[in-house]
C-alpha cells in the first residue's frame, strides 16, 4: 500500500494583497505528476484544504479540478477539514465527491462509522484502514459542565480526544479483523501537539482550553498524519506520527524551509518507509535584513541573472536614524532589479529604539513631515508602492496647503 500524506493547502490565500493562485495550481499538478509517477493508491490532506470558511469561487474551482484530474489516475483523495476550513463549504459537494473516488469527512458524524474508512489498493484490495479524524470542536466531544476550573476542563478535553481516538482505534481493529487481513491503521488530526515548532503563518487554535495534545495520547496506530503545522516534522522523534507542513511557504519566515509531501510505504500491515517529496519553489521568496548599504549589497545577487522569476522580498532595515524616505530610497534600490518588495519594515530592536526616542518627545519638536512619516512607519502590512503613493499625495496637500498659505500673506 502506498500513500501520500499531505496538509495546509490554504487554497485562496492572499499573502500580502498577492494571490498565491499560481503557485498553488502549480502545487496540484505537481502533485498528480508524482501520484502517478509512484502509482500512489490514496492520498489524505490532513485538513486547512482553503485559507478560509468562504473561499473565492476561483479556489473553489481548483479543488474541483484537481477531484477530477487525480481521479483519472485511479487514486483515492481523502480530505479532512481543518480550523480554516468551513464544514458546510466542504459538505455542500462531498456526495457529489464521493462518485469521483473522494471521501470527504468535515466534521465528527453521528456514528463512529462515518470516520472509518477502508482504503483500497489500485487493484481493488483492501489496503489499510483509516481513522480519519478532522479539526475536533470542543462540542463534538463532550457538554460543558459548570463548577469545573480551567485545569479540569482543560484534563476533560484531553481525555475526551483520547477516548474518540481510541474508540476509533478499536473499531479500525474491529474492520481488520472481519476483512481477515494484515491491513495498517492510519489515523489524521488536525490540532497542536506538544513541542512542535510553527511558524507566523499557523493561527493557534485552541480546543475548547487544550492549547497541545499530548503525542502519547495517541493510540497505537501504525501512523499518525496530522495538520495544522506548517513546518514538515516529526512528533516525538516519532517516525510514524508527523506533520506534512503546507506545501508553500504561507509566510516568510517559512520561506528558508524546504516544503514536502511524505510519501508512505506499508507492506501488509508494517510502515516500511517514509519518503519526503520535495515540493519545487514555485514563487522565489527571500527576507533581506541589514542598514540600507547592506541591503543594496545584497540585493546586486539578484542582478546577476535578470531572466530569473521575480522574488518577493521581506525587507528590514536596521538603522539607528529616523528615515521618512525610507520606502522611496528602497525603492531607487530595487527598481531595476527582478524584485518586488511586499514587506518593508525597521528591525524589531530599531521599532523599540524608536519608541524610546519619540516617547521623549513633543509634537512642537516635530515637522508636520516627520508626524505623518512616522505614522505611515507604522503600517507594516502595506505594500511599498502603495506607501509610496500615499506618501506622495500627501506631499503635494502640503505643497497645495503652502501655496494658499503664500497667496493668502501676499494679499495682507
Amino acid at each position: 500500500m502506498r500513500l501520500i500524506h499531505t496538509s495546509d493547502w490554504h487554497l485562496g490565500q492572499y499573502f500580502f494583497t498577492k494571490s498565491r493562485a499560481p503557485e498553488h495550481q502549480a502545487f496540484l499538478h505537481w502533485l498528480t505528476e508524482q501520484v502517478e509517477l509512484y502509482q500512489v493508491d490514496a492520498v489524505i490532506v490532513a485538513g486547512d484544504i482553503f485559507d478560509t470558511g468562504s473561499p473565492p469561487s476561483y479556489a473553489r474551482e481548483m479543488y474541483n479540478h484537481f477531484v477530477v484530474d487525480l481521479q483519472r489516475t485511479g487514486c483515492q483523495l481523502i480530505v479532512l477539514a481543518g480550523n480554516h476550513d468551513s464544514v458546510a463549504t466542504l459538505n455542500e459537494s462531498r456526495e457529489l465527491l464521493s462518485c469521483l473516488n473522494t471521501q470527504v469527512i468535515a466534521t465528527v458524524g453521528d456514528s463512529l462509522t462515518d470516520q472509518l474508512l477502508t482504503l483500497k489498493q489500485r487493484n481493488g484490495q483492501p489496503g489499510a484502514v483509516l481513522c480519519a479524524i478532522p479539526f475536533l470542536r470542543p462540542r463534538d466531544l463532550l457538554a460543558s459542565q459548570a463548577g469545573q476550573s480551567g485545569s479540569e476542563k482543560q484534563l476533560a478535553l484531553q481525555q475526551a480526544i483520547a477516548a474518540h481516538y481510541q474508540a476509533l482505534f478499536q473499531a479500525a481493529q474491529a474492520r481488520c479483523d472481519e476483512l481477515g487481513l494484515p491491513l495498517p491503521i492510519i489515523a489524521t488530526g488536525h490540532l497542536t501537539t506538544v513541542g512542535v515548532s510553527s511558524s507566523d503563518s499557523v493561527r493557534d487554535i485552541y480546543i475548547g482550553t487544550l492549547d497541545a495534545f499530548p503525542a502519547q495520547a495517541f493510540p497505537a496506530v501504525d501512523y499518525v498524519a496530522l495538520g495544522h503545522i506548517h513546518r514538515a516534522q516529526k512528533v516525538a522523534k516519532s517516525e510514524h506520527i508527523r506533520y506534512s507542513g503546507s506545501p508553500i511557504p504561507l509566510s516568510f519566515d517559512e520561506c528558508s524551509n524546504e516544503k514536502s509531501v511524505y510519501l508512505l510505504d506499508f507492506i501488509a500491515d508494517k510502515l516500511t518507509a517514509v519518503t519526503p517529496l520535495l515540493v519545487p519553489r514555485f514563487q522565489p521568496m527571500a527576507i533581506v535584513k541589514g542598514t540600507l548599504a547592506e541591503i543594496a549589497s545584497q540585493l546586486q545577487s539578484y542582478a546577476d541573472d535578470p531572466q530569473q522569476k521575480t522574488v518577493w522580498l521581506d525587507i528590514e532595515v536596521a538603522t539607528q536614524d529616523y528615515l521618512s524616505d525610507i520606502q522611496r530610497r528602497i525603492q531607487t534600490i530595487t527598481e531595476t532589479l527582478p524584485v518586488e518588495v511586499v514587506l518593508l519594515r525597521r528591525s524589531k530592536e530599531q521599532r523599540e529604539h524608536s519608541l524610546q526616542q519619540q516617547e521623549k518627545e513633543t509634537l512642537q519638536e516635530l515637522s508636520v513631515e516627520e508626524v505623518f512619516a512616522r505614522r505611515l512607519a507604522l503600517e507594516e502590512s502595506a505594500d511599498a508602492p502603495r506607501l509610496q503613493r500615499v506618501h506622495t499625495l500627501f506631499s503635494q496637500i502640503l505643497a497645495q496647503v503652502a501655496s494658499g498659505q503664500s497667496a493668502e500673506d501676499d494679499a495682507l
